[in-house]
């Protein structure tokens, strides 16, 4: 049999400075995760996308000063207003996290998010460490050690692991409840799996097609008592998360399922639609990147026969949502590391050939030479910069606006600006992306987006308002920047921020 590629990647960094150090060993493996993770709370300033902040941060803490951004509270809707479909378990963990941290006079939105990025970072090594356990259980240490560097040190995965996503969030349940189901038969451990899967679906929705592959797992083999165990503690868990506490504030149960529910069956399936079936098989692949996502896609199949307890749930969540008409990259990101798991106990066998062996050996040099600046670069990413800075000027100057204009004629749109860093929950926002000669005399600042005809956009709302004074350049990261390169949908733009000097009696 060939040498594994976990053994050849342990011993060729031995030696040297390096030489006192156990590759293989889960210590080792979980302190270089928690190093990445670390710096990514530290330097990995911002916002990934629209999801992880405005229906995290900005609806938690918001709460804690008395707010609701969303209006997503029903005291806060008119009469006969339904829910909005978001289950409160996260965001309200989330809301917990802030009322502490400014109960005891921690306001510095910067400073929340750096302790909030750090808990999550730190709470994602589980990821990691049950990954290692699992594939050690039921495979071998080698296995185990390469699938723990996956874990630890894949490029999305420290920056991802900061970030307010249930996608990502979710994962340390998940692997929790498969380890205990690995581990043992033993009643407790069984229920207690449910309970930690019935959290990661109140976290995740649509993580319940995954916890309904592993019940019908156990239905396939005629596992009586663990499937009604399992069961048992999923809706033990998920009755008193989505039950109870939406019957204390909707008067009735489960209320925001039911919303969500029937809006996906609904508005759902119209909203970013994507006939493409294999994407998310995709976008797993290359996460891996290329070639190694090829092999580790193969993997995954091959896996289906002797490690069906993980291939048949992974298997109904891909397809859920491969057939599902809206996708988005990220609804994939909660079976990412089974996987992982599963690529490589797949690919296993077939390293017992020359050629396939050769294969993945070549395909594993690639990846690192494209995981590792890949990885350094996420790592320190301040993502969505120019809207947090722009926002974080008015806090740290302890200014105290009213009446902002975003300004977005240049090229035609406007952006959303996260609230929580100015510290301001009552600012309102007036959005324009046409030259306005009847703008409203009572804006206090002008957000212009963009360099498209600045000078003479700006010119233009002088008319308006002469003693206007720049007072702030907000520039995107370089990160930022690159992204746009590639996609231009995204909006990580350059800002200027200009006070306008208006009173009430001009």
């Amino acid at each position: 049999m060939a040498k594994s590629n976990a053994s050849n990647t342990a011993g060729s960094i031995e030696g040297g400075m390096f030489k006192n150090i156990d590759f293989t060993s889960l210590k080792t493996i979980l302190i270089v995760a928690g190093i990445f993770r670390i710096l990514a709370a530290l330097f990995s300033q911002g916002y990934g996308m629209h999801d992880d902040h405005f229906l995290i941060i900005e609806a938690s803490a918001s709460w804690v000063d008395g707010y609701d951004y969303n209006n997503w509270l029903p005291w806060n809707k008119p009469e006969g207003a339904v829910p909005e479909g978001h289950s409160f378990t996260y965001v309200g963990l989330n809301f917990i996290f802030f009322y502490i941290l400014k109960g005891i006079g921690l306001t510095d939105p910067k400073m929340l998010m750096i302790l909030n990025r750090l808990i999550h970072g730190l709470f994602s090594l589980f990821t990691v460490y049950f990954g290692y356990k699992i594939t050690k259980k039921i495979s071998t240490k080698e296995n185990a050690t390469l699938v723990g560097w996956f874990l630890a040190v894949l490029w999305i995965f420290p920056f991802m692991a900061v970030r307010n996503l249930v996608e990502i969030a979710c994962m340390p349940f998940i692997m929790w409840s498969l380890w205990l189901h690995v581990k043992s038969n033993t009643n407790k451990d069984l229920i207690l799996s449910g309970i930690l899967m019935g959290l990661a679906v109140s976290f995740r929705y649509q993580v319940g097609v995954f916890a309904i592959g592993m019940a019908l797992h156990f239905l396939i083999r005629k596992d009586w008592k663990p499937f009604l165990l399992f069961c048992t503690g999923v809706l033990l868990l998920f009755v008193f998360t989505q039950g109870l506490v939406d019957y204390l504030i909707w008067g009735y149960p489960f209320a925001e399922m039911l919303s969500y529910v029937l809006y996906n069956m609904d508005e759902g399936t119209r909203y970013m639609p994507n006939a493409n079936s294999f994407m998310y098989i995709e976008v797993l692949m290359g996460i891996m990147l290329v070639p190694l996502g090829l092999a580790m896609g193969l993997g995954y199949f091959r896996s289906a026969k002797k490690y069906i307890f993980m291939f048949l749930p992974s298997l109904l969540f891909l397809l859920f949502h491969s057939f599902y008409p809206s996708k988005q990259e990220r609804f994939i990101l909660p079976i990412l590391p089974v996987f992982i798991m599963l690529g490589v106990l797949g690919y296993h066998s077939l390293r017992d050939k020359k050629g396939w062996n050769k294969f993945w050996n070549i395909s594993m040099k690639a990846f690192w030479v494209l995981n590792i600046p890949l990885l350094l670069m996420a790592s320190v990413t301040y993502s969505k910069k120019s809207r947090v800075e722009a926002m974080y000027f008015f806090y740290e100057n302890n200014l105290s606006p009213t009446n902002i204009l975003t300004e977005g004629s240049g090229r035609g749109k406007t952006s959303m600006f996260p609230k929580f860093y100015s510290g301001k929950w009552d600012v309102v926002f007036a959005n324009t992306t046409v030259l306005d000669s009847n703008v409203d005399r009572s804006h206090d600042y002008i957000i212009f987006s963009d360099l498209d005809r600045l000078e003479s956009r700006v010119q233009f709302y002088k008319n308006t308002f002469p003693k206007m004074e720049r007072i702030e350049i907000c520039d995107p990261s370089f990160a930022d920047k690159v992204v746009k390169w590639i996609n231009p949908v995204n909006r990580n733009e350059y800002f200027e921020i200009w006070a306008t000097k208006a009173t009430a009696s001009e």
